[in-house]
């Protein structure tokens, strides 16, 4: 971000830090075929970001912390939702479609939360923040993708519920580097604090100063 931007918002007060608290869980949000195939029209062509998730998801079960999944589905023709009918590709999470699955090695074991959804937050008309109170979370690392859409819609709608938001940087991801970039700086300064994958690692294995 430019230096004009960064010092107008720092002389605003914004960006401090969100405090952990004293259980952690991890959201994983849409993490499927669709954004990693190079036959889907929403292909992000960014395998790292699946290494990255896979990280965060294996430390998190080696800690014992919660791991909850998010997976968009529609009725075919998308049962009249505003969202699918602004964005056709949505189309790749039509009903038995397989873009829509799991990535391979990358899956919800069948002890983890996973909730379906057919808007951007992993929140909006889901269980899911009944499902992180019921296992005593107050504390959400956030990753998956895209940046701009369902990432930053959970951070935003996790803060809003109160629970204290963490979004990886190398485990979210969004089509170019700009409009990634532009949503972790507002992210960051507004509802969620953006952390690398060191830090997450860190605090999801509740280490000092993390």
């Amino acid at each position: 971000m430019d230096e004009q931007t960064t010092s107008s918002y720092d002389a605003a007060g914004f960006g401090r830090r969100v405090e952990p608290g004293s259980s952690l869980g991890v959201v994983v949000v849409d993490m499927c075929v669709a954004y990693f195939d190079s036959d889907s029209p929403l292909d992000l062509d960014q395998p790292a970001i699946i290494d990255a998730v896979r990280n965060v998801v294996t430390v998190a079960r080696r800690a014992g912390a919660p791991v909850f999944w998010t997976r968009v589905e529609f009725p075919p023709g998308g049962g009249g939702h505003v969202w699918y009918d602004k964005v056709p590709a949505l189309a790749s999470f039509d009903s038995g479609s397989r873009l829509a699955d799991w990535i391979p090695g990358l899956e919800p074991e069948p002890n983890e939360t996973v909730v379906t959804k057919q808007h951007a937050s992993g929140f909006f008309g889901t269980e899911l923040d009944t499902a992180v109170r019921a296992a005593g979370v107050d504390t959400l690392i956030v990753c998956g993708v895209s940046t701009s859409g369902c990432v930053r819609a959970t951070a935003t709608d996790a803060s809003a519920h109160g629970f204290g938001p963490f979004v990886v940087r190398e485990a979210v991801g969004d089509r170019t580097p700009a409009v990634h970039e532009a949503n972790l700086f507002d992210l960051h300064a507004k509802y969620a604090d953006v952390i690398s994958l060191d830090e997450a690692t860190r605090l999801i294995e509740g280490e000092p100063g993390s």
